[in-house]
């Protein structure tokens, strides 16, 4: 090997190590965002199964195939292009009613019309229909386009809304909100899934072949088990 190929070798192997160790901080910051948004997630299920006057959420989440927890929607100025944030779904098994998941996804949209001092919301979804949940898995979806969905306010009826293929509760400093999500894109955040179950996974991998497990998300399957019988 003459000189030329020698210092070729060296400087491809050098480049390929600093890719490889320049990876890992991103990955390892990856899997920590990711275990929190599952711990926020639950406590997010936590705050709207305890609110009194949500009779409605507890009678629609039994019924629902899948759920999206978003525990924390930043307003536009927040978050550079628009409002949005990262939240987790989780698919419902009609034969146990376990819960698998979750798999990681983002929501955005111009503006989901937060009130005045308001910065951040929480907010859950509900998946009523297979058609809604299947096109999860493949493709980004945008609400009110590729899917309908109803916002459910204070006072409506379950039967109000099961119609419609997700149906999305909000709540702001812990009162309900009813925000506006109409034209939101939802869509996969492949970089947590990859991070949080350590390899590289698609939606139906983890929540349809159920390649994949995290013993990290064990106690959110379970509280939403007990929050929708």
């Amino acid at each position: 090997m003459n000189d030329t190929r020698r210092k070729f070798t060296r400087v491809a192997g050098a480049l390929g190590l600093a890719a490889a160790f320049g990876s890992v901080p991103a990955f390892a910051s990856d899997a920590s965002e990711a275990a929190q948004v599952v711990q926020k997630s639950q406590a997010t299920l936590h705050a709207f199964e305890q609110k009194k006057d949500m009779s409605e959420f507890r009678q629609m989440l039994g019924q629902a195939k899948g759920v999206l927890i978003f525990p924390k929607i930043l307003k536009a100025g927040f978050v550079l292009g628009g409002s949005g944030g990262t939240g987790v779904l989780l698919v419902r098994d009609a034969q146990s009613g376990a819960w698998v998941g979750p798999a990681f996804y983002t929501m955005g949209s111009a503006s989901f019309g937060l009130q005045a001092g308001a910065s951040s919301a929480e907010m859950v979804m509900l998946v009523h229909s297979q058609k809604a949940l299947e096109s999860l898995f493949t493709s980004k979806l945008k609400l009110g386009g590729d899917a309908s969905v109803a916002v459910w306010k204070s006072g409506m009826g379950a039967s109000a809304a099961l119609g419609a293929d997700f149906v999305a509760f909000s709540m702001v400093k812990g009162a309900f909100a009813g925000l506006a999500v109409d034209g939101s894109v939802l869509d996969v955040r492949q970089s947590l899934n990859a991070a949080y179950y350590g390899r590289e996974v698609t939606p139906a991998d983890i929540l349809v072949k159920r390649d994949v497990s995290n013993p990290g998300a064990t106690s959110l399957q379970h509280a939403l088990k007990a929050a929708s019988r």
